[in-house]
């Protein structure tokens, strides 16, 4: 099974996502600083592009942290990501 990583560096963040092909992105009409996202490709109706520090911004203030897996059960690149509440530790 492969395993799923957490984390808040937004260095690690950002790098996981552009070597992916993604962009930060906020689900629309979401309200104040909105819902967070990764868009893959061809952007989605529901979402719209955000730069990197309104993204971290969001982030950070919502205390979020990053679950990402960086390979499939099969080996293959993943882009299995969520946006969780921080654990404390």
């Amino acid at each position: 099974m492969s395993k799923a990583v957490e984390t808040t560096d937004h260095k690690q963040i950002r790098q996981w996502i552009e070597e992916r092909g993604g962009h930060p992105a906020r689900v629309k009409g979401a309200g104040e600083g909105g819902l967070l996202r990764v868009d893959f490709g061809k952007p989605e109706d529901s979402l719209e592009e955000i730069e990197w520090d309104d993204f971290f911004s969001i982030f950070d203030e919502n205390k979020l942290a990053f679950l990402f897996q960086e390979e499939t059960e099969a080996g293959k690149t993943s882009r299995f990501n969520k946006f969780v509440s921080r654990t404390k530790h």
